[in-house]
């Protein structure tokens, strides 16, 4: 496994962190496809022993028991100082109006939830799921910054959201100073590639961590574009994220693999990697092969020519995956 530093920071995570969203209750939550605790527990031991210490998940992942699953097996695998623990606050875990957004009401309730679920009591991760509209974000980031002064979390990051919006909060919190955002948790993969346009140079030149959730488009760009699986056809998200025009990219994504006798998510994965400032993307896992592939991915050279060829495909779209 590669290590490498997160960011400015200097916190050393896995080159692959392992995404826990597949992790919990079927019943619980919108994700009928997630896995059991006694399906997830080889999954999450796995990981371990191929080197993925860098877990994250979110409050409102199958109704919480992710963490739940998650902190059991962090005290029965491993050492908690052994991993680096991220979760994330935004979306609604209470009826009412105040059981979701990025409130002080809200944030301080709910990483108390969180640490409780996870069994531990502080997190190495807290990320702000979503850019909340009905919440001004001094109220919100001085509520971050309470939170890492009071031990409960080392650093703070952010997800999917304009990168204006981002800039904006980067500011006001160095105005403040009040800590700051270390990473940003964003929509890239061959399939969705607007976030080359502002984000991902904004990152670079601030020296923002990026961990991208959906690398492999939630599943897609690890087969043919017509082998469905129970995931994609359950997975209402992923069905307004991608297009039938997304094809050709994942043939092309065939085309290369088979050329390297690889599989195609190492291709995916290969790709990500190659571009900066790509930290470590967020791998989703079912089964013991979806490990395998994605640490396998890190040792994967593309050239030049493959690169082209994987990215030529691609036409620009509306951005998906946030307001």
């Amino acid at each position: 496994m590669e290590y490498v530093k997160f960011g400015n920071t200097g916190l050393e995570v896995s080159g692959i962190c392992l995404g826990c969203m597949t992790y919990g209750a079927p019943d619980r939550g919108t994700h009928p496809w997630t896995l059991p605790e006694d399906r997830s527990r080889p999954l999450l031991k796995q990981a371990l022993d191929l080197g993925i210490t860098f877990w994250d998940t979110a409050n409102t992942y199958s109704d919480g028991t992710s963490e739940e699953i998650v902190g059991r097996a962090i005290k029965d695998f491993v050492p908690r100082d052994d991993i680096v623990l991220a979760s994330k606050v935004y979306n609604r875990m209470h009826p009412g109006p105040n059981g979701a957004g990025l409130s002080r009401k809200a944030i301080l309730r709910e990483i108390d939830a969180s640490l409780k679920r996870l069994g531990t009591d502080y997190l190495d991760l807290y990320q702000i799921h979503r850019f909340d509209y009905g919440t001004p974000i001094e109220e919100t980031l001085e509520a971050l910054h309470d939170v890492v002064k009071a031990g409960k979390a080392r650093y703070i990051g952010a997800s999917s959201m304009h990168a204006w919006q981002f800039a904006q909060m980067l500011y006001t919190q160095r105005l403040n100073g009040w800590v700051e955002f270390v990473s940003m948790q964003d929509h890239v993969n061959l399939l969705y590639r607007e976030e080359e346009r502002e984000m991902l140079p904004f990152c670079a030149d601030e020296g923002i961590a990026v961990m991208p959730w959906s690398p492999l488009a939630r599943g897609r760009l690890a087969r043919a574009w017509d082998d469905a699986t129970d995931r994609i056809a359950a997975d209402e998200v992923g069905k307004g994220l991608y297009r039938e025009s997304d094809r050709t990219i994942v043939d092309a994504v065939g085309r290369v693999a088979e050329a390297k006798g690889v599989p195609r998510a190492q291709v995916a994965l290969a790709w990500l990697l190659h571009k900066a400032p790509i930290t470590c993307p967020i791998v989703g896992a079912s089964k013991p092969r979806h490990l395998e592939d994605a640490v396998a991915a890190l040792e994967v050279r593309l050239s030049a020519d493959e690169i082209a060829a994987l990215e030529a495909p691609y036409t620009p779209r509306l951005h998906a995956g946030f307001q």
